[in-house]
């Protein structure tokens, strides 16, 4: 969707991966990159599968060297949309760190006060639906834990739709970790056949210039 001479931003799809988790893995945004730009061409970060939204990519080794470095360092500002469950009415901060759960579930991060990293996430409710009881809200995380925005919302009763990992019991996950829950029972015990959740926008600088670029995907919530 965006593109200069150094990196380009995909627009991904839900159910994409960026990178291939195994040797089985049969497509993966990171094979469509080197198609279109070579094998220099790497991802600057990563996003879960089932998240859409964008993802910036290098095009040659110097620029991958210089945007991981900018990621690494979160020296990004970056925003989400998810659409949760319930009516989320006013502007929240979460301050609650991250751990492994010590589930079964060997994938799940929990709020664990403790043991956990410190993580930060500021929620904004943007528009709720009275008939679905859902709401549409931004979310920016400050840290980059794994399932960050998913485990924070999921703590304050207000699960991301589509989530089968988090705000249902260990026997669904595995089962949608196992490609044995079917799309009719996610839907019906998750509200949606897709995790709602979307890179939506990513602002940075590369080589004192000032890029803003912003997701032209709307499907995800009209």
């Amino acid at each position: 969707m965006f593109e200069v001479q150094d990196f380009a931003v995909f627009d991904k799809p839900s159910g994409v991966m960026v990178h291939p988790t195994r040797k089985t893995t049969e497509y993966c945004l990171l094979d469509e990159i080197r198609h279109h730009f070579g094998e220099q061409a790497d991802l600057a970060h990563r996003i879960d599968a089932e998240t859409s939204g964008l993802v910036l990519v290098a095009k040659n080794k110097h620029a991958s060297r210089i945007l991981k470095t900018m990621f690494e360092n979160r020296q990004y500002e970056k925003s989400y949309l998810a659409l949760v469950k319930g009516h989320l009415q006013d502007n929240i901060t979460i301050d609650a760190p991250i751990s492994k759960s010590t589930g079964s579930i060997n994938i799940k991060m929990t709020c664990d006060n403790e043991s956990g990293k410190a993580s930060t996430t500021h929620i904004k409710p943007l528009k709720f639906n009275k008939q679905d009881d859902t709401t549409l809200v931004e979310t920016i995380p400050i840290t980059g834990r794994q399932h960050q925005i998913r485990v924070h919302l999921d703590s304050i009763g207000h699960t991301i739709l589509g989530d089968p990992i988090y705000g249902v019991d260990d026997q669904i996950a595995d089962e949608y970790l196992t490609k044995t829950l079917s799309e009719e029972k996610r839907i019906e015990l998750t509200g949606a056949r897709r995790l709602m959740l979307h890179a939506n926008s990513l602002s940075f600088t590369y080589k004192d210039k000032e890029y803003n670029i912003t997701s032209k995907f709307r499907k995800f919530y009209e």
